[in-house]
């Protein structure tokens, strides 16, 4: 996983009003889900579908919803394993995910769970981005497919070749993505190979899909963490890069 429990957002809060707190969403096929919804008193901004890495709903990405409604986004996290573990994240303890939450992943339910989380963001109108983290980062890739309607994507650290296992990723299916990327990666990171992001990169450039891509130097997977002070110049600029992003494309 990227972010433990202890993990926190490196981004300061602003103090700026924001409502937030827990909500349970409905999938496509009746499964119910744990989500945590943040929204500014004054919403000045695209909405932004949170996408966690493969531990679901983790107070890291409840942190991050807020601190994106503190910027003008209205901002909803939501859990991956609802259909196994049931609509709340109580209790959770330190051997969770377990193996069966992981068997009963799908691309499509995932997909699913994320349009769920999606129809509830448009009820505050304007436009949309998927924001996601690892596994979330690779969802959020597949996200640029048209049929979501979103504005863009961002994804940190997510794989996006061939891996499991759902095998084929963004880059094999770079012909089917249609919003802009922003993808963000660690150079240090041992499981996406800079060839990896190249292949990518050159796999969206083929279909004509705009994108940007930031590989820091040194910084591993996960890096995104305020304990991570070796690389707190990566994180602030990739907070940077993800406003200014929101703001262009919303």
């Amino acid at each position: 996983m990227c972010h433990d429990a202890d993990a926190t957002p490196p981004v300061t809060p602003t103090g700026t009003p924001v409502t937030s707190g827990p909500l349970t969403l409905t999938s496509a096929d009746g499964t119910r889900l744990a989500a945590y919804l943040a929204v500014p008193e004054r919403p000045a901004g695209a909405g932004v579908v949170v996408i966690p890495d493969n531990r679901g709903l983790a107070p890291f990405y409840e942190r991050l919803a807020v601190r994106l409604a503190e910027h003008g986004h209205p901002a909803i996290a939501y859990d991956h394993f609802g259909r196994t573990a049931g609509p709340s994240t109580e209790g959770r303890g330190s051997d969770f995910p377990r193996m069966e939450d992981y068997a009963a992943l799908t691309r499509a339910r995932q997909q699913d769970d994320m349009t769920a989380a999606l129809d509830r963001l448009r009820e505050f109108g304007g436009a949309q981005v998927a924001l996601g983290f690892c596994m979330g980062g690779r969802l959020a890739f597949f996200a640029s497919e048209p049929r979501f309607g979103l504005a863009g994507v961002v994804g940190f650290y997510g794989h996006p070749g061939i891996a499991g296992p759902y095998g084929p990723g963004p880059t094999q299916h770079a012909a089917d993505l249609s919003a802009p990327v922003l993808g963000l990666f660690g150079g240090a990171d041992e499981g996406i190979p800079e060839s990896e992001v190249k292949a990518f990169g050159d796999a969206l450039a083929a279909a004509g899909v705009e994108h940007e891509f930031v590989v820091y130097p040194g910084a591993p997977h996960g890096f995104f963490d305020v304990r991570n002070d070796e690389h707190a110049d990566a994180c602030a600029d990739a907070w940077r890069r993800v406003l200014a992003f929101l703001d262009r494309v919303g």
